[in-house]
């Protein structure tokens, strides 16, 4: 019965949280798509595991996470991928990976911040090519 009634009632029960996740998704990907990117998917899931953009940039896959925060979090949004979520987006990223033909020669991973204030947008960052597969955790640029 919950399920059906979470189906008829689709995203109009959704917590305010997942709808502004959601508005920060799509004004990432404006903001990529202004640089050149081309969205290959959105919310691809593997399993458990999802990750928010699959982009082409020139020649290189671009996997996007997109972290949305209200302005003055305590913890920023690129800041807030901890060990366990940066696990997640390296199975994702190998899962799609290995299903990729022919095999791209440069793959890269991007984090876009999204600040928000009570649902409006005030700032977004790109950063681009930060380190996933190695175990540095240095903020890209």
């Amino acid at each position: 019965m919950v399920s059906f009634l979470k189906r008829m009632l689709g995203r109009a029960s959704e917590p305010e949280s997942a709808a502004i996740g959601r508005r920060g998704e799509r004004e990432a990907e404006k903001l990529l798509k202004r640089k050149g990117y081309q969205i290959l998917a959105r919310n691809w899931r593997s399993g458990r595991d999802e990750i928010d953009l699959i982009c082409l940039h020139g020649k290189a896959v671009v996997f996007v996470e997109v972290r949305t925060r209200k302005v003055g979090a305590l913890v920023s949004g690129y800041d807030s991928i901890d060990r366990r979520k940066r696990e997640a987006l390296r199975r994702v990223c190998r899962s799609y990976f290995g299903m990729m033909k022919p095999k791209p020669i440069t793959l890269r991973f991007d984090v876009v911040e999204i600040e928000h204030d009570e649902g409006t947008i005030t700032a977004s960052r790109h950063f681009d090519d930060v380190p996933l597969f190695s175990k540095s955790s240095n903020r890209g640029g």
